[in-house]
C-alpha cells in the first residue's frame, strides 16, 4: 500500500466525496443504511482510480475493505453531524444539543 496515494486519493478525494454524500443523505432525511450502500460504491470508484492512475491492484479485497472503511467512517461522521444540526435547527422547541454528535429532548 502506498501511503501518499492512500492519503491523497482515499482520504482527501474520496473522503471528501464521502463527507458530501453523508451530508446529502442526512439533509434529505434518508435512512442511515443508504450511507453504507453509497460508501460501497465510492470504495469501488476509489479502487478503480488507484488502479488507473497509480498502477495499484484493481481486485484487492484488503485494499477495497480498508478504503471503503475509511470512506464509510468519514461519511458516518458527516451524516451524524448534519443530522444533529438539522434536528436542532428545525425543532429548537423540542431538542437541544448535548454535543457534536448528539441531542436530547428539552424537558419542561
Amino acid at each position: 500500500m502506498n501511503i501518499p496515494v492512500f492519503i491523497g486519493v482515499t482520504l482527501v478525494l474520496f473522503g471528501g466525496a464521502g463527507y458530501m454524500m453523508g451530508q446529502a443523505v442526512a439533509i434529505t432525511w434518508r435512512p442511515l443504511r443508504q450511507v453504507f450502500l453509497y460508501a460501497l460504491l465510492l470504495g469501488a470508484g476509489d479502487r478503480f482510480l488507484v488502479f488507473a492512475l497509480f498502477d495499484g491492484e484493481l481486485i484487492s479485497l484488503g485494499g477495497y475493505l480498508i478504503d471503503t472503511t475509511a470512506i464509510t467512517l468519514i461519511a458516518l461522521l458527516a451524516f451524524r453531524v448534519t443530522r444533529v444540526n438539522r434536528m436542532i435547527s428545525q425543532y429548537p422547541w423540542l431538542y437541544r444539543r448535548t454535543g457534536l454528535l448528539s441531542w436530547t429532548e428539552i424537558e419542561e
